[in-house]
C-alpha cells in the first residue's frame, strides 16, 4: 500500500467533506484512532478514483478488525 488516500468526514451542517491526501500510514493511524470506520468512504488510485466504503478494502478492514474483534461489520 503506497497510494495517497482521501476520505470523507462529517463537516458543518452534516455535509461531508473530502480530507487528504494522506499516506497509507496516516490512513492506518486514523483507523486506529477511530476517525475512519468501516462505512467511511475512501478514494485513491487503488480504488480507480472511485469512492468506496472502507469495509471493501482488505488491508484497512484487517487493521480495523484487529482493534475491534467484537464488532462484525
Amino acid at each position: 500500500m503506497s497510494a495517497s488516500w482521501y476520505y470523507m468526514a462529517s463537516g458543518w451542517l452534516r455535509k461531508g467533506r473530502r480530507l487528504g491526501p494522506i499516506t497509507e500510514n496516516d490512513l492506518l493511524m486514523r483507523i486506529d484512532q477511530g476517525k475512519i470506520a468501516p462505512d467511511t468512504l475512501l478514494q485513491s488510485t487503488k480504488t480507480k478514483g472511485k469512492w468506496v466504503p472502507m469495509n471493501t478494502i482488505g488491508p484497512a478492514m484487517q487493521r480495523w478488525r484487529k482493534l475491534h474483534p467484537e464488532e462484525k461489520k
